[in-house]
């Protein structure tokens, strides 16, 4: 079973950013999309940004372009979302998730892989 482990999440401050990793348990998983989604207490899970692992082009959620980048790095299987000028807004349990077909979807459902999640507290 493949495992898709996530971290850098914590405890932070008003406008400080964030760098949240994904990597996958098994070194020799392939897959061609990988997304991040966040969960804010009693809330949907909500799409933020995803990419393609080839290509490493990447599509985000329109009102959260601005705020959120998604990069890869290929040698070691990692997926990072750096979160700028982090808000209140922005708790919620991070998410990454991953599938084999090449992806440009939203929706949590068309993803197979997931990981636990990392916490993200923003503080005022």
């Amino acid at each position: 079973q493949v495992e898709l482990v996530e971290s850098g999440g914590g405890l932070v401050q008003i406008g400080t950013s964030l760098r949240l990793s994904c990597t996958p348990s098994r070194r020799t998983f392939l897959y061609d999309s990988v997304a991040w989604f966040r969960q804010a207490p009693e809330k949907e899970r909500e799409f933020v940004a995803a990419l393609n692992w080839d290509t490493g082009n990447p599509f985000y959620e329109f009102a959260l372009k601005d705020q959120f980048t998604i990069s890869r790095n290929v040698s070691n299987k990692t997926v990072f979302l750096h979160i700028h000028s982090l808000k209140p807004t922005d708790t919620g349990t991070y998410y990454c998730a991953a599938d084999p077909r090449r992806l440009r979807d939203k929706k949590p459902t068309e993803y197979y892989y997931w990981g636990q999640g990392t916490q993200v507290t923003v503080s005022s």
